[in-house]
């Protein structure tokens, strides 16, 4: 949360490599405006919408996101609103798409200021919660392939080359 995914996935978008890549980003003030809680609260409904969404760019050949369902995953087991047993149930029934996914790139909030767009909390013990939540999610349920990055988004897209 708030460490440059979509600042990423543009300038991916923007390189001759990825031309024919299909470039998708989070739509948080759309989903804001229909009514799904976005920050530090959830329900299982806003939950299955955002699962939606990431099942939906998988149907993409060559897609890029700035989302994936680890992410959808670990915003569910944060909320306080949805129950042990459906959190559970969701994320083994999201875990299902995880071998859809190429590559996933784990972005290091290390040394990354939050921003704040107007949507999304600024709170940075819940970003903590949300990176932990994210990284052990990763931990139970790999992907075919998991890179780490950090730095700048320069520094960032020079590690994704050198892995992809």
């Amino acid at each position: 949360m708030s460490v440059g995914k979509t600042t990423l996935a543009k300038a991916l978008g923007e390189l001759d490599q990825f031309k024919d890549h299909n470039v998708q980003t989070e739509r948080s003030k759309y989903l804001r405006d229909l009514g799904i809680p976005l920050n530090t609260d959830s329900t299982l409904n806003g939950q299955f919408v955002f699962l939606a969404e990431r099942a939906t760019e998988l149907l993409y050949p060559n897609i890029i996101t700035d989302r994936t369902i680890w992410d959808v995953c670990a915003f569910t087991f944060s909320a306080k609103s949805i129950d042990w047993f459906a959190k559970r149930s969701f994320v083994e029934a999201a875990m299902m798409l995880r071998d859809q996914y190429d590559v996933v790139f784990y972005v290091s909030s290390e040394g990354v200021p939050i921003e704040d767009n107007g949507v999304r909390t600024i709170d940075v013990e819940y970003r903590d919660k949300i990176d932990w939540a994210i990284r052990e999610s990763l931990e139970e349920y790999k992907p075919n392939k998991l890179v780490y990055i950090k730095g700048t988004t320069e520094e960032r897209i020079a590690t994704i080359l050198q892995n992809i």
